[in-house]
């Protein structure tokens, strides 16, 4: 099993469609027996948090978030934690909206604490 999120930053390694999450934005990871959470921003999104679960290498979880726009939007993602060659977590991720039409992967790998 790949190390703990707890206390990690990550990034997407690309961006996603505009008013998604791109390559500016931050995910704070926290990690407690078998739980998982996280608040991000950056980029069109102004503030998201993300609640789930982690089994082996497997992350279950719900997001939501707030855009610059105004607008909200929610959905669910199923990630498989890896750890690349030079140590650093990466997490490979399905996604789909639950809020509005929509699905597709990603990848976020570990980045040094955000300035």
């Amino acid at each position: 099993m790949a190390r703990s999120l707890d206390g990690l930053f990550l990034a997407p390694v690309a961006d996603q469609a505009p008013g998604q999450v791109g390559t500016r934005t931050r995910f704070a990871y926290q990690e407690r027996d078998g739980r998982v959470w996280a608040a991000y921003e950056g980029g069109d999104v102004v503030q998201g948090h993300l609640v789930g679960t982690r089994s082996g290498d497997r992350l279950d979880f719900r997001y939501v978030q707030l855009k610059t726009d105004g607008s909200t939007s929610s959905g669910h993602c199923v990630s498989t934690v890896s750890e690349l060659p030079d140590g650093r977590v990466r997490l490979d991720e399905t996604w789909e909206w639950e809020s509005q039409e929509g699905s597709g992967t990603s990848v976020v790998e570990e980045i040094a604490v955000p300035a």
